[in-house]
């Protein structure tokens, strides 16, 4: 995969093999040269809304059971690297789950049987809070029924104006990243979708106007969170 990346960003047509605006050339022409590049922890370099309201860096400097969680409990799901843990270390990059790589096609089809024979285990008999967008949810879908199926709560975010709800995306990212911080730094422990839904209350009357969990009776579950 970095091979065909580095490939792809020194084409004359670069920026839109990826997908990007002419104005982020330059960071494009930098995935040439990605195996040599300075590096730091994903938590770092990853600095989109939902990062920041997540605060994950901080999390992991803190001690304690909130360091334990950001470095043993989240994944980031990356184009380039397939899976993260927030500790790893990675250099800046330029590329979408969205993009279709030549020699390599859709990222998220090319991902998605590495994924799945890592992930699947990982979430066994656990509870996956998933924050992804659409995108990168196609890279990987928890195994939810079977022997140690995972339970997984796909976040979904709505505004209210004027007693209407309606779908948002800027604001999606900020929230999502809001209650991951919150699952870092709370004092219980998310064993259990009920956990999960007493943890997205404690939320109501600060960050959200409500918060209601969705069981559709197969192992998926939707968690709803509204805000102003």
């Amino acid at each position: 995969m970095l091979d065909a990346l580095a490939a792809a960003s020194a084409r004359p047509d670069a920026v839109d093999v990826l997908g990007v605006s002419p104005g982020l050339e330059p960071e494009v022409r930098r995935n040439t040269a990605l195996r040599s590049a300075p590096a730091a922890p994903a938590a770092e370099v990853y600095t989109g809304v939902l990062f920041a309201a997540a605060d994950l860096a901080g999390a992991l400097a803190e001690s304690g059971e909130t360091a334990r969680r950001a470095a043993d409990d989240v994944r980031v799901m990356s184009g380039l690297w397939g899976v993260l843990s927030p500790g790893d270390r990675v250099p800046a990059y330029r590329l979408s789950m969205g993009v279709t790589l030549p020699d390599v096609g859709r990222l998220a089809a090319a991902w998605r049987p590495h994924l799945a024979t890592v992930l699947d285990a990982r979430a066994a008999g656990d509870v996956v809070v998933d924050c992804r967008s659409a995108t990168y949810a196609a890279a990987w879908k928890p195994r939810t029924s079977g022997e140690d199926a995972a339970h997984h709560v796909a976040v979904r975010v709505l505004r209210e104006t004027g007693g209407r709800r309606s779908v948002v995306s800027h604001h999606a990212k900020h929230t999502r990243g809001v209650l991951t911080g919150h699952l870092l730094r709370r004092p219980g422990a998310v064993a259990s979708v009920d956990d999960l839904a007493k943890a997205a209350d404690e939320l109501v009357g600060s960050a959200l106007l409500d918060a209601a969990l969705h069981d559709d009776g197969r192992g998926r579950f939707t968690l709803e969170l509204v805000v102003a």
